[in-house]
C-alpha cells in the first residue's frame, strides 16, 4: 500500500494510460478525482474517452477499494478545470498527487507548414496548456500543505523529433520543460514536479487503449502489422505495457521519490538511448 491515504487527480482517467495508473493508484491505496473530456472532438480523427470508459474506470478502482469521484472535463477550458480543483476539495479536502494524463496524438501525419493554426491549438491546447491549467488549479493546495507530487505524461517524442508530428513532439518538449520550471518553482514548498516518458506502449484491450494504432494510422502503417514494426525499433525487443507505466507512476507519487524532482522519467525499452 504504497499511496495509502493520499488524493490523487488523474486526467486522461477514461482508458488507456490513465485507468491503467488509476487502478495500479487505487491499489496501492489511493483515492481519486478521475477525469476526462468523455466526448469526442471533431477535429481529433478517432474516438476519445467516454463517459462510459470513465464510468468503468472508476468502477475498477473501487474494486480495488478506493473513494473515486468523477468529472468530465475539457482541460483547455479553465472554468472546467476549476470544476474539477471544486470537486476534489469538496470531497476529499485536499489533493496529494496530479497526473496529468490527458492527451491526443492526432491530428498529425503532416509536415509542420501543412500543420492548419486550429490544429496546432488544438495540440498544444491539450497536450502542453491542459497540463499547466490543471497545476495552476491544484498545486496552491500542496504547496499549503508543504507535499505534493505532479507527474506529467510526456513521451519519447518530448525527448526526440518524430517525423510528421510536429504539434505533438513540440508539445511533449513543451512539457518536459514545464516540468523542469515548475520543479524549481515548487520545490522550496517540499511540492515535486516530474515527467514520465512512456516509449511504445502496447494497446491493451483490458485498457481500452488505441494510442499506438492511431500513431501507426498517422505515418500509414497497416494497423494489422504495426505492434511487430514498432518492435522493430525496441532494442530490448519488446512493446512497454501499460502496467510498466503504471510502476513508473507509483514511484514518483509515492515517498520512496521524496527528493526527486525536476527529472524525467523514461520508459521506452532503451529507445531513446540510440
Amino acid at each position: 500500500m504504497l499511496l495509502q491515504d493520499k488524493i490523487i487527480v488523474v486526467t486522461g482517467a477514461a482508458r488507456g494510460l490513465g485507468r491503467s495508473c488509476a487502478v495500479r493508484f487505487a491499489r496501492e491505496g489511493a483515492d481519486l478525482v478521475l477525469v476526462d473530456i468523455a466526448k469526442d472532438l471533431a477535429a481529433v480523427p478517432y474516438p476519445l474517452g467516454s463517459a462510459d470508459q470513465l464510468q468503468h474506470t472508476a468502477e475498477l478502482c473501487r474494486k480495488e477499494g478506493a473513494a473515486t469521484v468523477t468529472v468530465a472535463a475539457d482541460v483547455r477550458e479553465p472554468e472546467a478545470v476549476r470544476e474539477v480543483a471544486r470537486q476534489a476539495f469538496d470531497r476529499f479536502g485536499t489533493v496529494d498527487v496530479l497526473l496529468n494524463g490527458a492527451g491526443i496524438a492526432a491530428p498529425s501525419g503532416k509536415a509542420v507548414h501543412e500543420i492548419s493554426e486550429d490544429e496546432w491549438d488544438l495540440m498544444v491546447g491539450v497536450d502542453l496548456t491542459g497540463a499547466w491549467r490543471m497545476t495552476k488549479a491544484v498545486v496552491p493546495a500542496m504547496i499549503e500543505q508543504r507535499s505534493g507530487s505532479v507527474i506529467n505524461v510526456a513521451s519519447t517524442a518530448g525527448l526526440v523529433g518524430y517525423r510528421h508530428f510536429a504539434g505533438y513532439v513540440a508539445a511533449k518538449h513543451g512539457l518536459i520543460g514545464l516540468t523542469k520550471a515548475a520543479a524549481l518553482d515548487y520545490g522550496p514548498f517540499r511540492v515535486r514536479v516530474n515527467a514520465l516518458c512512456p516509449g511504445s506502449v502496447r494497446d491493451d484491450p483490458l485498457h481500452e487503449g488505441r494510442m499506438l494504432a492511431e500513431i501507426a494510422r498517422s505515418l500509414d502503417v497497416d494497423v494489422d502489422e504495426h505492434e511487430e514494426i514498432f518492435v522493430q525499433s525496441q532494442p530490448m525487443n519488446t512493446l512497454i505495457e501499460p502496467q510498466d507505466i503504471a510502476g513508473a507512476a507509483v514511484w514518483l507519487a509515492g515517498n520512496d521519490s521524496r527528493q526527486v524532482t525536476g527529472t524525467t522519467l523514461t520508459v521506452d525499452g532503451g529507445f531513446s538511448a540510440r
